[in-house]
């Protein structure tokens, strides 16, 4: 497959962490000028740093140092072996090294999809290392399981993608096939029209292409599937400011997954809508994802 060119305005480089070699992609703070502290963006599935391309130059403009890795099994990053490496208590200590090795203590965590419960889950294990925490799509962990508990039947229907996929083998070749197809159709065909373009496909394609990525990807539902993180009534709440933004058009997570949030939280936190964005909401929605981003990062959240 030939390799998609890349002119992107910002540094590819690796770290090490955790045992493992992370592809990070880096930015900022534009101009060269003083650095506000250092934003870790977090991508989901099926995903990679891509997803944020169009939040790291605005964060890095508003003085931010920026990085966006390729979280562990995806793209560059290395892909260890077997269900068990998956476990989100693994996941959030490679986000804890790649803070470390990118010489600071402390960040200000964003993520979605599953970068989101990653960006919790550090949040709640790591709140020393967390300066501010936002989340875009992608419910607490105690709301997602309270809503499985009581047999949602609407949410057990979105979800059944989940399921599947502790399946062996079945989930891979499927998604795969016929170059990925069904793959891109999980992107484009829940976006609105124009969100994701031919090249934009290409290069996930390309991403999951490589040699264990779809199986890495796919095992971290088998990994949640066998537990990780403690009981949800054992959860701490989390005390880091925090900024939910949700896109209400979420073909896989329902509106309902907001609802009771703030229970689960002891410091500033606050909630916006976007009536009629995709689960895709930074890359559907950009200039109001980096608009909140930015006012909520600097401090002027109003929260």
């Amino acid at each position: 497959m030939p390799k998609i060119p890349r002119s992107e305005p910002w540094q590819h480089r690796f770290v090490e962490a955790n045992g493992l070699r992370f592809h990070v992609v880096t930015a900022g703070p534009a101009g060269g000028g003083p650095s506000r502290g250092l934003v870790l963006l977090l991508h989901g599935f099926p995903e990679f740093w891509y997803s944020w391309r169009r939040q790291i130059p605005a964060l890095a403009s508003a003085g931010f140092e920026v990085a966006a890795p390729d979280l562990r099994g995806y793209n560059d990053s290395d892909k260890p072996e077997g269900i068990e490496a998956y476990r989100i208590t693994n996941i959030v200590e490679d986000v804890a090294g790649i803070v470390r090795a990118l010489g600071h203590e402390r960040a200000c965590i964003v993520g979605h999809d599953w970068g989101g419960a990653v960006a919790y889950a550090f949040a709640m294990l790591h709140p020393e290392m967390t300066d501010r925490l936002c989340v875009l799509n992608s419910p607490h962990p105690a709301l997602f399981s309270r809503e499985l508990q009581r047999g949602n039947v609407e949410q057990l229907r979105k979800s059944w993608y989940m399921f599947f996929f502790q399946l062996p083998e079945a989930p891979e070749r499927l998604l795969a096939a016929d170059n990925f197809r069904i793959l891109k159709g999980m992107l484009a065909g829940s976006a609105r029209k124009g969100t994701f373009g031919s090249a934009d496909l290409a290069r996930y394609v390309e991403a999951f292409a490589k040699p264990g990525a779809l199986r890495s990807a796919i095992n971290w539902y088998r990994a949640a599937f066998r537990g990780g993180l403690p009981s949800v009534r054992e959860l701490p709440k989390i005390a880091a400011p925090t900024l939910i933004i949700w896109g209400d058009r979420d073909f896989a997570l329902g509106r309902e997954l907001t609802r009771g949030m703030r229970a689960y939280f002891s410091g500033p936190f606050s909630i916006t809508h976007l009536p009629g964005v995709s689960h895709w909401v930074q890359q559907e929605a950009p200039e109001r994802v980096n608009a909140l981003l930015t006012r909520f990062l600097v401090g002027r959240a109003g929260t």
